[in-house]
């Protein structure tokens, strides 16, 4: 079980660096298996998830329907593999589920969805539907007096749908203080960069002008994602946008700043990437 941010020790950025660097391992991995997958979304959003599932939500690990725990919504659901590969090290599924990810027949599917089973809140294949769910469920508990908070995580390229505006008035207008967006900014969407599609700057002010409190964040900063998550449950009388920068393929070198959704992954290439990763390995923590 974990418990709020807000009433334990600070996490320490040496175990966290560990955990973000496993989960990058476990991406290129599950990717190379087929040779096709969201591995360039995977390692650039590995330490936002190390953070949320090793230090911020609430859950019981053998419990995933404890009604007090906060709920996680992945609205970009196509990044199926670090999600996927961030539950099994909360031990919120078992591990030998990663093996079967985009198989035929498997419940790990390339979009994840409630197939997998109840540590997956709502199935959002269709991008723009995640933060009207968590908006749904925010306020659900708002009006039930409820502790437990909603996060969501959204795309820089998903923020084009309109439903996202809909739903960020909505949050604004309730005040819903007990919601947490992060955007994981990496530039890349389906048809290259995401200003060549639509630009959408400034986004931070876009979201203010909405009531609601929005911070933009260096999201490969360990320290920076724990203090932003945070402000955020500190701020208890709107919704709070994080608007993270990160680098699609973070980690491997041979991988990092190429634009590629659904990247096919050469046997030669994912062995390169997990030589890369395995040579700049966080340090073991040393205890005091």
């Amino acid at each position: 079980m974990t418990t709020h941010a807000g009433v334990r020790p600070p996490p320490s950025l040496p175990a966290l660096a560990q955990r973000a660097h496993a989960l990058r391992c476990d991406v290129v991995r599950m990717v190379a298996a087929t040779g096709q997958g969201y591995v360039q979304q995977g390692l650039g959003a590995a330490d936002l998830f190390a953070v949320l599932y090793a230090h911020e939500l609430r859950f019981r690990a053998g419990e995933p329907l404890w009604p007090e725990r906060d709920r996680f919504l992945l609205s970009t659901a196509h990044n199926s593999a670090i999600f996927g590969a961030a539950l099994a090290s909360a031990g919120l599924i078992d591990r030998a589920l990663l093996e079967s990810y985009c198989l035929d027949g498997s419940p790990y599917e390339i979009n994840m969805s409630e197939r997998l089973g109840p540590v997956v809140e709502a199935t959002c294949g269709s991008l723009g539907q995640g933060l009207s769910v968590a908006v749904g469920m925010a306020l659900s508990a708002q009006r039930q007096c409820a502790d437990w908070r909603s996060y969501v995580m959204l795309g820089d390229g998903e923020l084009q749908e309109g439903q996202v505006w809909e739903a960020t008035m909505a949050a604004g207008h309730y005040g819903l203080g007990n919601l947490c967006m992060l955007i994981d900014w990496n530039e890349m969407q389906v048809e290259g960069h995401v200003d060549q599609v639509m630009r959408m700057q400034p986004v931070a002010d876009k979201f203010r002008a909405f009531q609601w409190a929005a911070e933009e964040i260096d999201g490969h900063d360990l320290g920076a994602i724990v203090a932003a998550l945070q402000r955020a449950r500190d701020t208890t009388d709107r919704p709070t946008v994080i608007i993270a920068r990160t680098l699609v393929g973070k980690g491997a070198p041979c991988l990092e700043g190429i634009f590629g959704h659904n990247m096919r992954l050469p046997a030669a290439m994912a062995e390169q990437a997990l030589a890369q990763l395995r040579a700049s390995a966080p340090a073991e923590e040393v205890a005091a």
